[in-house]
C-alpha cells in the first residue's frame, strides 16, 4: 500500500497543468495594446467566477458548459457613449492572439453582464470569433500543456460604432481607433480537464 501511494503522489505533478509561458507569444498584438486609451485612464475589471490572475473553471469553458462567468467593470468617464468587449487567448503559438469573443455597442449605464448570459444586451452587437461573424461568448479550449492567459479586455468609447453583423476584429479596431477613452482587463487561466474528465 505504501509503494502505490507513493507512486500515486509521484505522479501528481505531472497530471497537474503547469503555469502560463513566461512569455506570452501574442502579447504585443492584443486588442488593448492596439488601441491603447487616451490618458490611460483605466477600468477596474472583474468577474464573480474566478479572480484576476486565477483559473477559469471548467464550467465557463468549451470543455464543459461554455457557461458565461459574468463580468463587471467600472463606469468609463462622463464622455463615454458605449463600451466594447474583446476576450483574446495571448498563449496563441504565433504572434495572433486567439479571438474567443466580442461584444460591442453596450450602452454606457450598463456595467455588468449577468452569469450565464447567453443574447447580447439591449443596443449591443455580437462580434467574430474564430467560429465565424456574430458569435456568442466562447470559452477556453486550452489544449494539454501549460496554462493559457485569456484577457477580458473592456473599453470605455466616446462614440457608438456602426458596422454590421459581418464586422471583422480588424474592422472594429479601426473603428475604435482614437474613440477609446477608458480602459481594462481581467486575466483568467484556461486549462485542459484533468485526465478522464
Amino acid at each position: 500500500m505504501l509503494v502505490l501511494a507513493m507512486t500515486v503522489l509521484s505522479a501528481m505533478p505531472a497530471l497537474a497543468q503547469q503555469p502560463p509561458a513566461p512569455t506570452e507569444n501574442a502579447a504585443a498584438n492584443l486588442a488593448l495594446v492596439l488601441v491603447p486609451a487616451k490618458d490611460a485612464i483605466k477600468l477596474t475589471v472583474t468577474s464573480p467566477g474566478f479572480k484576476s490572475g486565477g483559473d477559469i473553471p471548467l464550467e465557463n469553458t468549451q470543455y464543459r458548459g461554455n457557461t458565461f462567468p459574468g463580468l463587471s467593470w467600472t463606469a468609463g468617464p462622463a464622455l463615454t457613449k458605449t463600451y466594447a468587449i474583446i476576450m483574446q487567448d495571448g498563449d496563441s503559438r504565433n504572434t495572433t492572439p486567439i479571438l474567443h469573443w466580442i461584444l460591442f455597442n453596450i450602452p454606457a449605464s450598463t456595467t455588468t453582464l449577468p452569469v450565464g448570459m447567453t443574447t447580447a444586451p439591449a443596443g449591443a452587437q455580437q462580434g467574430p470569433n474564430y467560429h465565424g461573424a456574430n458569435q456568442p461568448y466562447l470559452g477556453p479550449r486550452t489544449p494539454a500543456g501549460p496554462k493559457h492567459r485569456y484577457h477580458l479586455q473592456v473599453f470605455a468609447l466616446d462614440t457608438s460604432l456602426t458596422l454590421d453583423t459581418n464586422v471583422t476584429l480588424v474592422q472594429l479596431l479601426a473603428a475604435m481607433h482614437s474613440h477609446v477613452i477608458a480602459s481594462g482587463e481581467l486575466i483568467g487561466l484556461g486549462q485542459a480537464p484533468p485526465p478522464g474528465q
